[in-house]
């Protein structure tokens, strides 16, 4: 009599196990970090740390490559979404009509909007001075009088305008404004990462970029709010994509300088 009641009891739980519904198994990483199908990943022109065009117009760039090695790893196509500032590329991440971006991710105001994977990259920050600057070191930027752009919504801007005691904070729309602006004397320095400053520097005749660095950027995967159960796919494709050299690959096929890869955590 006990075994039969044993016996119906492990019966009982095999039929309540098949019939528990499909929807309790974790989804597929591909559909909670490219819920439409297809990886739809934000990037701006104009710096080698997203995306630029080669000289065949075949895009290039740390954000382009490893956007792409991502779509690669979940199984869906590849969708570049291109904005031509970096505010925009925060705000479709924010919203969700982006799915991933590579961006940096050393700011509490961006933790809040979007969340951040480990760090893959780090990048050196500095400053572009136009030819025939006086101005020689980093430390000789905050003084009186000086007028120092910015991206708009960067986080160079919320940075200096935190610790600047004596140079005014100058913002510019993108990088190109940035260039019209020092061309035409409104500027007397350029802040940004090191990376986008030589790119600049090289549509710049004569400026350059000083010696030294005011901080570090760490740029990781940025992936939207509520797409928690995504994260340790994001990690896992952070980890590899660093022990396999790709990011370090990513890096020299961009042409970026005052940039590495982010040491293992």
């Amino acid at each position: 009599m006990r075994g039969t009641i044993v016996a119906l009891l492990i019966l009982a739980s095999a039929l309540a196990w098949r019939g528990a519904p499909a929807t309790a198994a974790d989804p597929e990483p591909r559909a909670i970090l490219a819920p439409t199908g297809v990886l739809r990943a934000a990037l701006y022109t104009g710096t080698p740390t997203s995306i630029l065009p080669d000289s065949k117009d075949r895009p290039r760039g740390v954000g382009y490559d490893l956007g792409k090695e991502l779509a690669k790893r979940l199984g869906v196509r590849y969708a570049p979404v291109v904005f031509s500032k970096n505010a925009d590329v925060l705000a479709a991440i924010k919203d969700g009509t982006a799915d991933v971006a590579f961006t940096n991710s050393s700011s509490a105001a961006r933790a809040k909007d979007m969340d951040f994977g480990p760090p893959f990259m780090d990048v050196e920050l500095g400053y572009l001075v136009p030819k025939g600057s006086a101005l020689t070191t980093v430390a000789d930027v905050d003084a009186s009088g000086l007028r120092v752009g910015v991206t708009a919504g960067s986080s160079s801007e919320a940075t200096l305008t935190r610790e600047f005691k004596k140079a005014e904070v100058v913002r510019a729309t993108n990088f190109d404004a940035g260039i019209e602006m020092m061309t035409s004397g409104k500027l007397d320095a350029y802040a940004t990462n090191k990376a986008s400053l030589f790119e600049m520097a090289g549509k710049l005749p004569g400026s350059k970029v000083l010696e030294g660095r005011w901080g570090v950027e760490h740029f990781a995967v940025a992936i939207p709010k509520g797409r928690d159960q995504g994260m340790a796919f994001v990690r896992r494709f952070t980890v590899e994509v660093k022990s396999e050299g790709l990011v370090g690959a990513a890096i020299a096929r961009a042409g970026l300088r005052g940039a590495a890869t982010a040491a293992a955590e």
